[in-house]
């Protein structure tokens, strides 16, 4: 039997998965039964990569998910509308659904796999997340059997990139994110991925599959790479770290769960520290596995249409069973999970204050830590940095809030010009 695809978008990752539906010698037997019928298109004139007959192109994609000859819809647009109103459109004319688009499933998830579920069509996302690695799947399938306890992730390829370059170069921000963006690695907006916006919507989609609940977007922590500069590059290489955005979703044995982006200092020996350039890694720390790290690239025709396609395949195997009867494939959870606010969460921190150099400096900031219950692992005066003292702080494990308002008193000392970084620190 050939089931019939209609395909939205057909860019960079729609170009990809067309692609590999029209050559599919050598790979899964399960793509022979799959068949490109329609492709909805922005602008028909455009010149592509993937040559089609004009009659299977179309501006008119409602038509696409209207069509009653098609059974899966492949949304590949990007952007929040029209993609939720396509993608709710093809559910309730009972179609699955397979998608890369993780700013929509982050954000309107819960309202696509209701309809989902009452329409009895699977919804697949394997894409949204982390390109061509395959974690999605695993976490609703090969880790079934696990208790996930924390998802510590690299899951933005342009800021992994920046900071990678940054790391090596000794080079600051914005000259870094121009070269990037005239190689292709950044967009003429870049504020998705270096203000962590991204990052943010892929960890609350791997936070709902790994703890069984709806992450509300809205409360998901989000600090981008903005603020990190060569200086914090440098000291970060002299403590034994790697500057990186990481997405991060724990659940205390509370059961109290706190999901959230930010840069971190990574010690050189953690396994997320050696990834670099545009690569994606996922670490998962669960019982009774233990950890266990995805990594590979997370963008790209290849990668994506690699996913988009497996999900594709995963339907086909299973639409001659009946429609959405598999239980390890569809949505099972419907309550939503609060999220802990980020001032009550634990963390170590890196601090870097620019002071006068006055005798007695370092003496008021640790009293004010400790007035503040901020226990410091690290209080040293590194040098001198344009006639200021130039102060580098590492904290233990502190409750956020605690932090901040010692920060803030700091800030407001008289003997304080200026604290021109604080950064989160993994583990310890």
């Amino acid at each position: 039997m050939t089931y019939q695809v209609g395909l939205l978008g057909l860019g960079t990752v729609g170009g990809g998965v067309a692609q590999i539906l029209r050559d599919p010698a050598g790979r899964h037997p399960l793509l022979r039964e799959l068949a490109i019928a329609r492709v909805g298109v922005r602008d028909l004139a455009k010149p592509r990569a993937v040559a089609f007959d004009p009659q299977y192109l179309t501006t008119d994609l409602e038509a696409i998910v209207t069509d009653p000859d098609i059974d899966i819809v492949v949304e590949v647009l990007g952007g929040i509308e029209p993609a939720r109103s396509l993608i709710l459109k093809a559910i309730a004319n009972g179609k699955h659904i397979v998608t890369a688009n993780k700013a929509v499933i982050a954000r309107h998830g819960a309202e696509i796999f209701d309809a989902a579920n009452a329409q009895g069509v699977y919804v697949m996302l394997e894409a949204a997340v982390a390109g061509g690695i395959p974690v999605i799947q695993a976490l609703k399938q090969s880790l079934g059997a696990n208790r996930i306890h924390t998802i510590t992730g690299i899951l933005n390829g342009t800021t992994n990139y920046i900071l990678t370059r940054m790391q090596q170069e000794q080079g600051d921000f914005a000259p870094i994110l121009a070269d990037a963006q005239r190689l292709g690695y950044a967009e003429a907006d870049p504020s998705a991925d270096i203000d962590g916006l991204d990052a943010a919507d892929k960890i609350a989609i791997l936070a709902s599959l790994a703890f069984g609940g709806r992450i509300p977007r809205d409360q998901v922590y989000c600090e981008g790479i903005r603020q990190i500069t060569a200086a914090d590059i440098a000291y970060a290489d002299k403590l034994g770290f790697r500057i990186k955005l990481l997405a991060i979703a724990h659940q205390a044995s509370d059961q109290s769960l706190e999901v959230r982006v930010h840069p971190t200092l990574v010690p050189l020996d953690h396994p997320l520290a050696g990834v670099n350039g545009v690569f994606n890694a996922i670490l998962l720390e669960a019982t009774p596995l233990g950890q266990v790290m995805f990594s590979g690239p997370g963008a790209g025709a290849g990668a994506t249409a690699s996913a988009v396609v497996a999900d594709l395949i995963n339907i086909a195997a299973l639409l001659p069973q009946g429609r959405a009867s598999h239980p390890l494939l569809t949505c099972q959870h419907e309550h939503t999970v609060p999220l802990l606010p980020i001032a009550k969460v634990n963390s170590r921190f890196y601090a870097r204050v620019h002071a006068q150099d006055h005798p007695g400096v370092l003496g008021k900031l640790g009293t004010c830590f400790g007035a503040h219950n901020v226990s410091l692992e690290s209080l040293v005066q590194i040098g001198v940095h344009h006639e200021l003292a130039e102060i580098v702080i590492v904290t233990h494990h502190v409750c956020e809030g605690e932090f901040r308002q010692a920060m803030a008193e700091i800030s407001s000392m008289p003997d304080i010009e200026a604290v021109p970084s604080i950064v989160r620190v993994l583990g310890g």
